[in-house]
C-alpha cells in the first residue's frame, strides 16, 4: 500500500492523508514557510547578483537574474527542506523505539510504553517536534479504543518512511498473535542503526565527489574573473559572448544537476 501511495504523491491527483482525530499531517504534502520562502528568495538574488556581475557585468542583468534564481529555487529549496525533515523524523524515530525497548524490558504494556515514551521524546526533542506529535496522536487514539496497529500503519502511510511501514507491519502480526514484542522492537531498531551507518559510510566515500562537484560549480567565476583581469575580448557583452555565456551557465547548471543525482545515494 505504502509503494501505491508513493506513486500517487507524483500525481497531480494526491489527496493529503489526515492524522487519527484529526491529529498530524501527511509529511509528503510540505509548504514552505515565510523565513524559508525569503531564505530561498536571498539565496537567488545572491546568485543573482553574482552571475550578473561576474558574467555580463550589468547591474541590469543582475536584477534579471535575481528575480528569475529568487523563483526558481523555491522549489528545490521546498525539497530539501521536506527531505531534511523526514531525515529528521527518522532519527527521532529511532530513540523512540530505543524507548519502547527499554519500557517493554521493564515490562510494561503497551499503553504504558507508548504513554512513557512520549514523556521521553518531549524532553528529547520538546513539545513542537514531529515524533512528539505523532505519539501525542498515538496515546490519544488508545485513550479512545483505537487499535496500535491502526495508528502505527496511519502514521506510516502518513510519513512514507519504508523503516517505519515496516515496523508498524511487524508490530501489527506480532501484537496480534502474542509475538514478544521487546524482541521486535529491539531488532526494529539495530536494522534502523545499521541502516544509518551504512548510510553515514556511502556520504563518507562520496564526499570528495561531493566537494569536487561544489569546486566545479566555483570554476566558472573563477574563469570569468581572471579573463577580466587579463583583458579578454569574452567578457564583453556582444550578442555571440552573451549566447556562448548562457549557453555555458546552462551547461553547468545541467551537469550540477546530474551529479547531484549521481551522488545521492539511497537505501
Amino acid at each position: 500500500m505504502l509503494g501505491k501511495l508513493k506513486s500517487l504523491r507524483k500525481t497531480d491527483n494526491y489527496q493529503a492523508i489526515p492524522g487519527v482525530l484529526g491529529m498530524g499531517e501527511d509529511y509528503h504534502v510540505y509548504e514552505s514557510s515565510a523565513t524559508e520562502k525569503l531564505t530561498a528568495a536571498g539565496m537567488g538574488i545572491l546568485l543573482g547578483v553574482a552571475l550578473g556581475y561576474v558574467f555580463f557585468n550589468s547591474w541590469i542583468m543582475a536584477a534579471i537574474l535575481s528575480v528569475i534564481a529568487a523563483i526558481a529555487l523555491q522549489e528545490p529549496y521546498r525539497l530539501h527542506q521536506q527531505k531534511k525533515r523526514l531525515r529528521n523524523l527518522l532519527l527521532q524515530f529511532k530513540d523512540l523505539l530505543e524507548t519502547l525497548s527499554a519500557s517493554y524490558s521493564a515490562g510494561e504494556n503497551t499503553t504504558k510504553a507508548f504513554g512513557s515514551a512520549q514523556e521521553e521524546m518531549t524532553q528529547l526533542y520538546g513539545e513542537d517536534s514531529d515524533i512528539v506529535a505523532e505519539l501525542t496522536m498515538i496515546n490519544t487514539g488508545l485513550q479512545h479504543n483505537y487499535n496500535i496497529e491502526d495508528l502505527l500503519q496511519n502514521f506510516a502511510i502518513r510519513s512514507g518512511l519504508d523503516d517505519v511501514d515496516s515496523f508498524a507491519s511487524v508490530f501489527e502480526v506480532c501484537n496480534r498473535k502474542g509475538g514478544n514484542l521487546k524482541e521486535i522492537v529491539a531488532e526494529s531498531r539495530n536494522m534502523i542503526n545499521d541502516k544509518i551507518e551504512i548510510e553515514l559510510e556511502i556520504q563518507t566515500m562520496v564526499a570528495a565527489s561531493k566537494n569536487e562537484l561544489n569546486v566545479m560549480m566555483v570554476m566558472p567565476f573563477v574563469i570569468m574573473l581572471t579573463m577580466r583581469g587579463l583583458g579578454n575580448n569574452m567578457v564583453g557583452n556582444s550578442m555571440v559572448n552573451i549566447i556562448a555565456k548562457i549557453t555555458a551557465l546552462l551547461l553547468f547548471i545541467a551537469a550540477y544537476f546530474v551529479g547531484q543525482k549521481m551522488v545521492d545515494i539511497k537505501l
